[in-house]
């Protein structure tokens, strides 16, 4: 085990401050304890937002570029959380001079550019994983223990959704969540996650059909200033043309059942609506982002007098909670932010050489960051054939 581990954080957007926070928490969560954790850097360009989120994580300082970060001796791990399109250039230096890396999702902008990625961790001395995040809730990982220790089942359907709202307003101000080709908007950002949580829940998908992307909104307003993640800042009257989707939908096939998927970030009301419904031979199950505390249970117990979900909620009981949370009783609650916190710890216990346990299985390979990258690639390439089947 290493004597200690120095961390950075590349981005100091949304999802940077995530990481930075969850890096703060990791090591007061699970036995046995980790090296000391040295919050070493927050990276971004734009010093100000490095320099404030460095001053509220209680990180030593900021730096502006990957380069310097990926020259520190004092920095032995780093999560890039930044623009999908500089993922390659940044992580791939990173890897080259030895740090371990956890990279967010999508994994890139194009297929090239992942699978060249996945060469380069899998060629490289360091570890490297891609932030499932998802793969994190203790909901979504309690529903996957009913499906595989028999209780639900066998799955039948999965229905998924992931509605957003940061890009309701015409003035959502232009940035590079607007750029790039088709299936790089709402199906990139949100629809990630949508899939990569329906395999965790159901097996792999074995086709993709009914693609559709769709563009409600075809040009925004130029910022008149820096913007921070979802921001609603003040805008210019220039405008920039959105170049992909708002909106997607597309239907799956798993090696056992059938799955339908609607992924937004249109939906007015609906800030981070993550949610899904699985149903099985022996009941279904429901979950909800807006409460993750709790899942929606119904088993059928064969009497035909019994229909409807029942509220299970969750605690010490059911996974990453006992032993986990400073607090590990029952309505307690977490959230998203607790799921970084359990990435965050899974990965350095890896770095750091500990046991794998059952209780905080490891993150996600580049690999299966491909493969990610693969289905929404073949949900593109329907909606751009007429919802053609695509057999992956």
């Amino acid at each position: 085990m290493p004597k200690d581990l120095g961390v950075a954080v590349i981005g100091a957007g949304m999802a940077g401050k995530a990481h930075a926070a969850a890096f703060r928490t990791a090591s007061a969560l699970y036995n046995p304890v980790l090296p000391p954790i040295r919050l070493v850097s927050i990276g971004d360009v734009n010093p100000e937002f490095g320099s404030l989120a460095a001053r509220r994580f209680g990180y030593e300082r900021n730096d502006t570029s990957w380069q310097a970060i990926a020259e520190a001796d004092d920095i032995d791990v780093v999560s890039v959380v930044i623009a999908n399109s500089l993922h390659r250039e940044v992580v791939e230096g990173l890897l080259a001079a030895g740090k371990h890396v956890l990279c967010e999702k999508p994994l890139s902008d194009t297929l090239e550019d992942a699978r060249a990625m996945a060469d380069a961790a899998r060629n490289g001395s360091s570890i490297a994983r891609i932030g499932f995040t998802f793969r994190r809730t203790p909901g979504i990982a309690y529903i996957r223990d009913l499906i595989r220790n028999g209780t639900l089942g066998k799955v039948l359907h999965f229905s998924g959704r992931y509605w957003t709202d940061y890009g309701f307003s015409p003035e959502a101000p232009m940035s590079w969540r607007y750029k790039g080709g088709p299936g790089s908007g709402a199906l990139a950002d949100v629809g990630s996650h949508l899939a990569y949580v329906s395999e965790f829940l159901c097996g792999d998908i074995k086709s993709i059909s009914g693609g559709r992307l769709s563009t409600a909104i075809d040009k925004r307003p130029l910022p008149l200033g820096a913007v921070m993640g979802h921001d609603h800042a003040a805008v210019s009257d220039t405008f920039e043309a959105v170049e992909n989707d708002d909106y997607a939908a597309f239907s799956a096939e798993f090696e056992n059942g059938s799955g339908s998927f609607e992924v937004s970030r249109v939906a007015a009301g609906h800030a981070n609506s993550l949610n899904f419904e699985v149903f099985c031979e022996n009941g279904s199950a429901k979950f909800d982002q807006r409460r993750p505390a709790e899942i929606q249970l119904f088993l059928n117990d064969g009497s035909g007098h019994e229909n409807g979900y029942r509220q299970v909620i969750l605690g010490p009981g059911h996974p990453y909670i006992a032993g986990g949370l400073a607090m590990d009783a029952p309505e307690v609650g977490f959230g998203q932010n607790d799921a970084f916190a359990y990435q965050s710890r899974a990965f350095l216990e890896e770095v750091a050489g500990l046991s794998e346990a059952e209780s905080l299985p490891r993150c996600a390979t580049f690999d299966e960051g491909v493969r990610n990258m693969e289905l929404l690639a073949a949900v593109t390439e329907s909606a751009l054939n007429d919802g053609k089947k695509i057999t992956l």
